[in-house]
């Protein structure tokens, strides 16, 4: 385990006496790599012989322990639970309706990745090339509308490669304040202002590769306006029929109803991600003023988050509950077939 910090050098709230999830059917278990924060990030359990016996009674252990689950994963960040009977996303969609939360749609989302839906509930992650990286970010933080929880179901391991990288938020900014401070004072006081170029059909080929009918769920130009209007978004139609839309200024650090302050934004994602045929990176994200982000500064960020990262390298039939404000995560390159499949809760 990797030793972050006393709770002492923390001196905020968000070091509480962490849950520990003693309830009938899991037992929790280290894995190499889990990052010290008074207690182990992630959280990982692993399933006894009461869950082994079938998906109802894994839906009914989730629906009777959902409450003590759902306050474990705010102090925590991230639970994995390895070992369950888990064999379809047909499976995956009825736990997830035994954690009783609402729904947060794909296709009504302004996520600008990619996505193809097996039920309501339940999409792929991500469609994007597995040589493609996909950096650390907060999901749909680019965006005015976000939602709090996410719950990954790995339908097949990779080949190789292939982990999903968490890093918590919280970690991250006060080492970053340790490190960086003029930077983090000027995200704070400034914002970030973000700029993505939608194409006019979808493009496989890129991590951020949604059509903007998709992505603002339209059909015309017309509507796109009306919609990116209300969002106060600014907007130009490129001669290809792509569309530029810039956000209006986001802020780039958040406090939890907690206390705890987390650096809730998109910018590693966007500076060191946001790379295709439409988009130039490191022109994607800017703060709030218009002025751009300093290499250096981008370099010490990206620097923190993998210090601080845990790789989780899926075994079929995982899940994993991440809370969406406190934990960024991304994806690690792969070879073979891979298959993480994704639901987004309000």
């Amino acid at each position: 385990m990797i030793l972050l910090c006393s709770a002492k050098q923390l001196s905020i709230p968000f070091i509480l006496s962490m849950i520990n999830m003693i309830t009938p059917g899991v037992q929790e278990v280290q894995l190499s790599g889990q990052i010290e924060l008074e207690s182990r990030f992630p959280a990982i359990f692993r399933a006894e012989e009461k869950l082994e016996k079938g998906i109802e009674v894994v839906a009914d252990w989730f629906r009777a322990h959902r409450l003590t689950i759902l306050e474990q994963l705010s102090e925590s960040g991230a639970l994995l639970f390895r070992g369950l009977p888990v064999h379809s996303y047909q499976d995956f969609d009825l736990v997830l309706r035994s954690l009783g939360q609402e729904n947060f749609s794909y296709a009504e989302s302004l996520s600008n990745a990619v996505r193809h839906n097996r039920t309501d509930r339940v999409f792929t992650a991500n469609e994007a090339p597995p040589e493609v990286e996909i950096y650390f970010h907060h999901e749909m933080a680019q965006t005015p509308i976000f939602p709090s929880k996410l719950v990954f179901y790995c339908e097949q391991a990779p080949t190789k490669g292939g982990a999903t990288p968490l890093c918590r938020s919280d970690a991250l900014l006060f080492e970053a304040v340790r490190r960086v401070p003029e930077f983090v004072k000027r995200c704070d006081e400034l914002g970030l202002r973000y700029t993505n170029v939608m194409p006019a059909s979808a493009d496989l080929a890129s991590g951020q590769g949604r059509s903007w009918r998709s992505t603002l769920s339209v059909d015309t130009k017309e509507e796109a306006a009306a919609r990116l209007a209300g969002l106060r978004y600014e907007f130009e139609w490129l001669v290809d029929d792509s569309l530029k839309a810039t956000t209006p200024t986001l802020p780039a650090i958040r406090r939890l109803p907690d206390g705890r302050r987390v650096f809730f934004n998109q910018l590693i994602a966007a500076f060191k991600g946001w790379q295709d045929a439409r988009n130039q990176a490191n022109k994607s994200v800017c703060y709030g003023d218009g002025r751009a982000l300093s290499d250096e500064d981008m370099k010490s960020v990206c620097a923190i988050s993998e210090e601080l990262a845990f790789d989780l390298h899926w075994a079929t039939g995982d899940i994993a509950l991440i809370d969406n404000f406190l934990v960024m995560h991304g994806r690690r390159p792969f070879e073979g077939q891979r298959c993480v499949l994704a639901s987004l809760l309000a």
